[in-house]
């Protein structure tokens, strides 16, 4: 009997035990199931911080003109679709193949304008004199693509440019040949060798460099060999035929390029034989057509005008010869323009001219509110019209109908 209490008892404590151990085990394993699930944390990249785009490093010689126009250095304008750099009649004296300090110095600048293309109105080098030897061409060719295209090429800049009358004139002789036909052969020669290729689009170069045309963003350039007084009529008529083409009139704008003006704004220029001949009627060709800006030089005299609806950029000088414009007391002085083309804003373009000398400003009102040329009135740029007092005044000058704006 004893025996077997003893028996039952001990069977009784194991089965109590088990129970008490599987309770435990049950617990510990709900614990951990309720227990919430740790994963291992992953490095999150820190977020990169936003960099502000630095202003671009100007070269030395660049900067140094850059504050030398003082204390807020040299003014930049606000940049528009399509910004043009303007330069026009570089060259010194007769045969020389130096260039003056306002040359060098608006070449240097091209860092800071930064502009998508740079646009001569002529004279690149200093001919035009029966003395000169096809050696001297070429050596002044040769001094103007070290000085001033190569440099252009380095910095990828395409040039857009016309011939003035020291680089090639096209003036007849009685017997209807060119007078300096040798200076136009090393001139051509010079720009068709494929290492003085200036970059420009070419969409007609038949008669390159005398007579072609280009495109850059969207804008059509014609270029007419301006050099002389007279473009023959079937020049003309390829000037007509390029402007009508689709590829000039479905452009964003139309820029004409050549060396003389259409009217006149320099003491000393304003005179048959300085200007282009039939002025007028070239002036309602090219409206014809909607061109919206003629780019000449010659003059040596900065005046930004308008007649009808044709835009005129008389440029400045760079080189030797400033000269006063035939009315106003604006002294003589050197200057280049960047020309900002903003397709969609309230103006097509806007001018910034910059006297190079004092590398200032030069405004609209410190010219004339318009010339009377011998060929006809043109206004400002920013004028409409004449107000009575000065209509009177131009009519003392010239007919009504030459005083029209």
């Amino acid at each position: 009997m004893r025996w077997w209490r003893f028996f039952f008892f001990s069977l009784l404590g194991l089965i109590l035990s088990i129970c008490v151990a599987c309770a435990a085990a049950n617990v510990q394993n709900t614990a951990s199931d309720n227990a919430p699930t740790v994963v291992p944390s992953q490095p999150k990249s820190s977020p990169k911080p936003s960099i502000s785009p630095s202003p671009i490093a100007l070269p030395p010689e660049t900067a140094a003109i850059v504050a030398s126009a003082g204390p807020k250095g040299l003014y930049n304008p606000p940049r528009g679709d399509v910004r043009l750099l303007v330069i026009s009649d570089l060259n010194s004296a007769y045969g020389s193949t130096d260039y003056d300090p306002e040359v060098d110095q608006g070449l240097a600048l091209i860092p800071f304008w930064q502009p998508d293309l740079v646009v001569c109105g002529g004279d690149m080098v200093a001919g035009q004199d029966p003395r000169l030897t096809q050696a001297n061409m070429k050596a002044m060719w040769t001094a103007f693509d070290q000085r001033i295209a190569a440099p252009m090429r380095r910095a990828k800049v395409p040039f857009g440019f016309t011939v003035g009358n020291h680089d090639a004139s096209s003036a007849l002789g009685v017997r209807g040949q060119f007078l300096f036909q040798t200076e136009r052969d090393v001139t051509a020669a010079f720009w068709k060798q494929p290492e003085h290729d200036p970059g420009v689009q070419f969409v007609d170069r038949n008669d390159f460099p005398f007579f072609y045309t280009f495109e850059h963003k969207d804008i059509f350039f014609l270029v007419w060999d301006g050099s002389s007084s007279k473009i023959s009529k079937e020049k003309l008529a390829w000037v007509e035929k390029s402007l009508a083409s689709p590829k000039a009139q479905q452009a964003k704008m139309r820029i004409l390029l050549g060396h003389l003006p259409l009217y006149g704004v320099a003491i000393g220029r304003d005179e048959p034989g300085e200007v282009l001949e039939n002025a007028d009627q070239l002036r309602a060709m090219l409206e014809k057509y909607k061109v919206s800006t003629y780019i000449s030089g010659h003059h040596h005299a900065y005046y930004p005008a308008h007649k009808g609806k044709l835009q005129l950029l008389h440029m400045g000088i760079l080189g030797a010869g400033p000269r006063p414009l035939i009315e106003g007391n604006v002294p003589p002085g050197k200057s280049l323009t960047v020309v900002d083309i903003n397709f969609n804003g309230p103006e097509l373009t806007t001018y910034t001219t910059y006297d190079m000398q004092t590398l200032q400003l030069i405004q609209y009102d410190q010219l004339p509110r318009f010339l009377t040329a011998h060929n006809g009135m043109i206004l400002r740029r920013d004028v409409d019209n004449l107000n009575a007092s000065e209509q009177t005044a131009c009519e003392q000058k010239l007919s009504r109908e030459q005083c029209a704006a």
